[in-house]
């Protein structure tokens, strides 16, 4: 069987504020601006080996516009739409900004995905070559400076049933699922296109907003790196959301803030390379460290926050039984049981 994608190639968001989204971006992460146009601005890590990574798109919440992996070869993409349409799903093509001929569809949990082969690769300038011929430029003079994006994790109302699509349709692979401890309820796994633990996640979402995002990510190359930006963000007045600490599901070493839209970012490093074609995804519970791998902290509330927000009424108001009530506000409790 044909392998469609090979990985995740760019996000777009929106932000009520884009210069002020911008400035952070390239102040305080550390990105480059690469270009604008029609109101959009197009941002790149040093690492990013392609034109940008980022688009910033003025909007009147945060949210995600689109989440973008480049296919596998230019018939993958042809073979992507005949599977897409077969699952009865509209495909619309277009021409991407410096990615050619593309395709865009929304999926059945409402997420917007862009995919494409074509792709223009980043050119240094003489002042931002690197010395080393594999780097696409020097390395980022902020400190904590991501190398590159690295997933995505996106929320729905059915994470089984989510990830089963993407699995059967498009060829992610299931990597791992967290059940909680108090019911038989599925509230997140990780599914990849390529040998890391993930390149899309996906969380519970107790809301009737369709299409909504949790966070995106950034890798830095150590975990040295990753405190480094942990500091950085603390000394300029940015607080940290959660971490730095470990996941268990992963293995990586994370931390997430939050950008001025209130969009969450998380930077992370380190983590498990899995090659094996036949994975058969293995089930946690929040007790055994899904989320916290030293079992010796709870994530906060805020951390269930998904954009755009929530408008309606929630799952919990909506007959869910009493005793997963709480559960379902909190699905990543890590509380140290077990």
């Amino acid at each position: 069987m044909i392998k469609l994608l090979s990985h995740l190639s760019h996000v777009a968001i929106t932000s009520p504020d884009v210069e002020a989204s911008v400035e952070f971006y390239t102040t305080h992460v550390g990105l480059t601006e690469v270009a604008r146009e029609d109101g959009r601005v197009y941002l790149r890590c040093w690492g990013d080996y392609y034109a940008y990574s980022v688009v910033v798109v003025p909007g009147d919440e945060p949210s995600l516009e689109t989440m973008a992996w480049r296919t596998s070869s230019a018939e993958a993409l042809e073979e992507a739409a005949r599977r897409l349409q077969a699952a009865g799903v509209d495909v619309e093509w277009f021409d991407g900004y410096r990615i050619g001929k593309a395709l865009r569809f929304v999926g059945p949990w409402g997420h917007s995905m862009t995919l494409h082969w074509d792709v223009e690769r980043h050119t240094a300038q003489p002042r931002t070559a690197s010395i080393y011929p594999d780097r696409p430029e020097k390395r980022s003079t902020v400190a904590g400076a991501p190398r590159q994006l690295d997933h995505v994790t996106v929320a729905t109302s059915d994470v089984d049933a989510f990830a089963k699509w993407y699995d059967d349709v498009l060829g992610f692979r299931t990597m791992a699922r967290t059940v909680l401890d108090e019911a038989p309820v599925s509230v997140f796994s990780v599914l990849t296109t390529n040998e890391k633990s993930h390149d899309l996640g996906v969380v519970l979402d107790g809301s009737t907003r369709a299409g909504r995002v949790n966070h995106y990510a950034f890798w830095v190359d150590t975990r040295e790196e990753l405190l480094i930006a942990a500091d950085v963000l603390m000394e300029n007045g940015i607080p940290i959301e959660y971490g730095p600490s470990i996941h268990g599901i992963g293995e990586q070493n994370f931390l997430y803030y939050r950008e001025p839209s209130t969009l969450r970012i998380e930077l992370n490093t380190g983590g498990y390379r899995n090659y094996v074609p036949d994975w058969e995804p293995n089930t946690w519970k929040p007790s055994l460290g899904s989320n916290n791998f030293y079992r010796n902290g709870a994530m906060p509330m805020s951390m269930t926050e998904s954009f755009p927000p929530a408008d309606g009424p929630s799952a919990t108001e909506e007959g869910v039984p009493e005793e997963i009530r709480e559960a379902l506000l909190n699905p990543y409790a890590v509380q140290g049981r077990g």
